[in-house]
């Protein structure tokens, strides 16, 4: 029973991340799957319900990234995270906030909340990512640490919309001018 609630919940991540929340139904879960409609609303009642699902497994895996990247220094750790950006990339796929934050104002209160949640535990930790590097010397940039993490994430956000249409060359240039302007 497990693997099936797993199974819905990766299925919705990948329709999230590639049609966006509002544009997919249960059927287009419920097909390739090869179960009935009724079994994802077993699981989850409410499309929100999924949504949350989905929302906790970005963030598992954002806490686990974090966790296996602690012992590298600043520098490794963020060509992690944009490596994890990557992936997304090479399937046609925005990342989580990417992709829910143009439905952020038809989106359950209770998603949005959580999306803003992982938006800024995102910005904390790329924030703490550049600020130890500065003082280390790995990192070179003026202005907040702040203000630099939000330009590398709103970036790596907007690369991989714009590797959709100009092919994932768009992201390489874009991910390496990022660490160009700070290395």
């Amino acid at each position: 029973m497990q693997d099936t609630k797993d199974k819905i919940v990766g299925l919705a991540d990948q329709l999230i991340k590639t049609k966006g929340f509002n544009a997919f139904s249960y059927k287009e879960i419920s097909d390739p799957l090869a179960i009935k409609n009724a079994a994802v609303h077993y699981y989850f009642p409410s499309k929100a319900d999924l949504g949350m699902a989905v929302l906790q497994q970005e963030f598992d895996s954002l806490n686990i990234g974090i966790a296996n990247w602690e012992n590298l220094t600043e520098d490794q750790q963020l060509r992690q995270l944009i490596a994890s950006f990557e992936k997304k990339c090479s399937g046609h796929m925005a990342c989580i906030m990417g992709s829910l934050s143009p439905d952020y104002n038809t989106l359950p209160a209770n998603m949005q909340e959580r999306l803003q949640q992982f938006s800024a535990a995102v910005i904390e930790w790329v924030t703490r990512c550049l600020d130890k590097g500065r003082e280390k010397g790995i990192f070179s940039f003026k202005g907040a640490p702040e203000d630099r993490a939000l330009m590398i994430v709103s970036n790596l956000l907007a690369s991989l919309l714009l590797s959709r249409v100009m092919g994932e060359s768009a992201f390489e240039k874009i991910s390496k001018q990022l660490l160009d302007d700070i290395l």
